[in-house]
């Protein structure tokens, strides 16, 4: 089941990532799935991918909001 957790994560990141131009939004899921693969790798003790993926999470986050921003306005 973790290992499953794990391959979903990472192939909505990837499909995420691939697409992102399209909307803010998958920068969005890009953002969330990087936070559960920092969670699965937690959880399997993969310890340097955690931090990595937690840093992309957030990086992704920061990209989200500033394109939603310019968005508005």
């Amino acid at each position: 089941m973790l290992t499953a957790f794990g391959t979903i994560a990472v192939s909505i990141m990837l499909l995420a990532y691939w697409q992102e131009a399209r909307s803010k939004w998958l920068v969005l899921a890009f953002a969330g799935a990087s936070a559960a693969t920092a969670a699965y790798s937690a959880l399997v003790q993969a310890y340097p991918i955690t931090g990595v993926e937690a840093l992309w999470s957030l990086v992704a986050l920061r990209r989200f909001w500033v394109r939603h921003r310019a968005e508005l306005g």
